[in-house]
This record gives C-alpha cells, structure tokens and sequence, in this order.
C-alpha cells in the first residue's frame, strides 16, 4: 500500500487516456471519478465526446465504471445510465472499499484496474492506497470557488512530479 500522491500519468483531458494506452498497461477496468473528470459537476448528462470515448473503450474490451463521492445519487445515477455504465456511489474515496467492490464487481484483479480522476487526495491516493495505477486529468470547468482553487493550485508540484506529465501547458 502506497500513499503516494504522486500521480502515475497527468493528462489534460480524460480523451487523451486511449483504449490502446490502457491496453498497453494491461488494463480492462477503468474506474473514473465523475465530478470534474469527465464532465463539470453542475452538467446533468453526459456529452458526445464522452458517449464516444466510452464506445471506443468498450470497442477494445475496456469497462469503465463511475467511482463517485459524489453525495447526490440522482446525478450519478442519470449520468450513468444515459451511458448503459456502472457506478460506484458515495465510494468513501480515498479509503479502498469503493475501489475493490468495483473490481468485484467487474471480476479484476487490481493488475487489470486503474483510476482516473482529478483530486490527489481523494482519487490519486484511494488508488494507491488500493495498489492501482493513477491517471490525472485537469478539472473539467475548472475550480469551482475559492476551496478548489487552492486545492488545484497545491496539487500542481505532485502532478510535475510524475513521471509521464503529458500535458500541454507542461511542456511550455
């Protein structure tokens, strides 16, 4: 158990995050966090770049399933099923009983499974702490008052600290 948070891969956008680079990590259960991941909190339903993100990883054999803190389980509920996906509600994270009743869930073992998401320590250290690679993005819609914009700004030196900092405005 690790708990680092120090994130494995940063990218800027969770479409960067293929079916073939999750491939190539021996992946086929992509847990993913909701709530400025894939879409910003106050949007309801999914968008068309998600629904075609999604189908290209199911096209390749990739689950994915929402592990959500989220406290409102109608968001999460409506979100999932317009995309015929599970979820994970009120998960705990960073604490490691979401994440393995997803992998139970799923039939994964924790060498098949990663996380995505957007928080160091609620997203990046639950997957440590459960043994899984982490993929961070940056907050869809951005910080969302005054707490997330700190929160955003002491994350950044652990998201340059890793090894596969993919981002564009991290390479300037």
């Amino acid at each position: 158990m690790s708990l680092s948070l120090r994130p494995e891969w940063v990218f800027d956008d969770y479409s960067e995050v293929t079916a073939d680079f999750l491939a190539s990590l021996g992946v086929t259960l992509l847990l993913t966090d909701l709530d400025f991941t894939l879409a910003p909190k106050k949007v309801a339903e999914p968008d068309d770049t998600v629904k075609h993100w999604l189908a290209a990883l199911k096209g390749q054999g990739i689950e994915v399933v929402i592990l959500s803190n989220n406290r409102n389980p109608r968001r999460v509920r409506r979100f999932c099923e317009s995309l015929g996906i599970d979820y994970v509600g009120h998960a705990g994270k960073p604490k490691k009983r979401g994440y393995i009743k997803a992998m139970e869930c799923h039939g994964r073992a924790k060498e098949q499974t990663a996380m995505l998401g957007d928080k160091l320590l609620t997203d990046c250290l639950g997957a440590h702490r459960t043994g899984l690679p982490m993929l961070m993005v940056e907050p869809k819609g951005g910080a969302n008052g005054p707490w997330q914009k700190v929160l955003y700004v002491l994350q950044e030196p652990f998201k340059r600290l890793s090894p596969h900092d993919g981002r564009k405005k991290a390479k300037k």
